[in-house]
């Protein structure tokens, strides 16, 4: 497999130019912090989060060297239960039935596993009409858009949540993934939770055919689609927004716009699923939720290691680098870098005590 190696040759070459010249008496990172080599993999969305995270952490630990392969999640899952892998990054937690049939290599056998939702992503709803930058819409009526049973921007469903907008009467073009696609299941698990009625195929990584609209391949196809088109509405990355007109969903009896406290305050409001282990913070996504202030059009990424490893002569580094990863300084690194959401306060405080618990 190929992995990516990140900032550590350079900022070992960095102490050891300037140590020779005189220009710094100590060392940029801690040489007597954790040591060793760790290997990860799986999602593609943590990509540039765990980019950022890598850096940082090798940085502070010029001892340690994180290597992350973005297989995809469901490789990043089968990698970590093989052993190839230390820890693993997944759009979704395992199911509990997959758990109780896995033998984890890595881990000590029956100590479980921790999984932490230490990467929020808003899905922003996008569109572009002609001197609207922000519309105000149900689940409903955004599932109607889908479905294609309302085709034009003056619809009477859409004018009587915008009373104060001019729409215009032209065509709606609702652009979807091409391509299986994680955001897409995202996307479709919030339709069938918040508008069952209307939006009835379940939650799909796979865009019905049926539905009609505009194809595009990736993030990016369907940012350009509707960036290039007239009249157009997706969904995609909140971070690839751009400034594209996005939509507020109504939940309960306001309207939010997408934020990443917003995003991260869904997860406080939901359960944890049932049936798992004291470390295993799996969400149950309350996609109807009606809780104020929460913006329910997420998705949540999953960071996955042991609680106990067969081998003990990487756990400092593993433990160091998910200390890290969740921390407020890593989590603001990768809202920088990724325009993910900070995780909350109260979700932190029970991920560092699962982390420091690694043995």
């Amino acid at each position: 497999m190929k992995f990516t190696r990140l900032g550590t040759v350079s900022a070992l070459a960095m102490v050891s130019a300037l140590a020779l010249t005189g220009c710094v008496q100590t060392p940029v990172g801690d040489v007597s912090g954790p040591s060793g080599t760790i290997i990860g993999a799986g999602a593609s969305s943590q990509q540039a989060a765990q980019e950022a995270w890598v850096r940082g952490f090798q940085l502070a630990n010029v001892a340690a060297t994180v290597e992350y392969d973005p297989i995809g999640s469901g490789g990043g899952r089968d990698t970590f239960i093989g052993g190839g892998a230390v820890f693993a990054a997944s759009d979704r937690a395992y199911k509990v039935e997959e758990i109780a049939d896995a033998d984890f290599l890595s881990c000590v056998a029956d100590t479980g596993i921790l999984e932490i939702p230490a990467y929020i992503s808003p899905i922003a709803i996008i569109f572009n009409l002609d001197g609207v930058d922000s519309l105000n819409l149900d689940a409903d009526t955004i599932a109607g858009i889908f479905t294609g049973e309302i085709d034009q921007w003056d619809d009477a469903a859409i004018v009587a949540q915008n009373p104060s907008v001019d729409l215009p009467s032209g065509n709606i073009t609702a652009v979807h993934r091409a391509d299986d696609s994680g955001t897409t299941a995202n996307f479709t698990d919030y339709l069938a939770a918040a508008a069952p009625s209307v939006w009835t195929v379940g939650s799909i990584e796979k865009w019905p055919l049926e539905f009609g609209g505009e194809a595009a391949p990736q993030t990016s196809g369907v940012v350009d689609a509707v960036t290039n088109g007239t009249g157009t509405i997706g969904y995609a990355d909140a971070s690839r927004a751009g400034d594209l007109g996005t939509i507020a969903v109504k939940v309960g009896d306001e309207y939010v716009s997408y934020s990443p406290e917003a995003a991260a305050a869904i997860v406080d409001v939901s359960p944890f699923g049932e049936g798992r282990g004291a470390t295993d913070f799996a969400v149950e996504i309350d996609r109807a939720s009606t809780a104020s202030g929460v913006y329910p059009v997420v998705l949540i990424s999953y960071l996955i290691a042991c609680n106990e490893y067969a081998s003990s002569d990487r756990v400092d580094v593993i433990r160091g680098y998910l200390d890290y990863v969740i921390s407020p300084e890593g989590q603001q690194a990768a809202a920088a870098a990724a325009g993910s959401a900070p995780i909350s306060d109260a979700l932190y405080e029970k991920a560092l005590a699962a982390v420091a618990a690694i043995k």
